[in-house]
């Protein structure tokens, strides 16, 4: 069975409020869990005290069992000390895509010529 530690949302429309779970990572996003380990709320400042309250034995006992954290829990797991994520990196992401080079570089072109 493949446990994932991961969010159940709750909360009013465009109010959310997340509550960390441990589940099989067949069920529905808010459907049926094995147990609940604690709770995050976004709309909180980031350094608020009640933002994330997790309960950090039950996480690492579920890790070492074999449950994998998603990457939004593996981050605030990683915010509490808990777990080391590794950080990631993607410098292409940001530069333009084809057709925008392919303007970008008619552009230059156009500039460049005498008229």
């Amino acid at each position: 069975m493949p446990l994932k530690i991961r969010l159940s949302r709750g909360g009013a429309k465009k109010r959310p409020f997340y509550r960390v779970v441990v589940a099989d990572s067949r069920m529905p996003r808010d459907g049926r869990f094995i147990e609940r380990l604690g709770t995050f709320d976004p709309l909180k400042a980031k350094d608020a005290e009640g933002r994330v309250v997790l309960d950090q034995d039950k996480a690492k006992a579920w890790i070492a069992k074999g449950a994998q954290p998603t990457d939004r829990v593996a981050r605030l797991l990683d915010g509490l000390g808990v777990l080391t994520r590794e950080q990631h990196s993607n410098p292409k992401k940001a530069l333009p895509k084809k057709k925008a080079q392919e303007r970008a570089a008619a552009a230059d072109k156009a500039a460049a010529s005498p008229a």
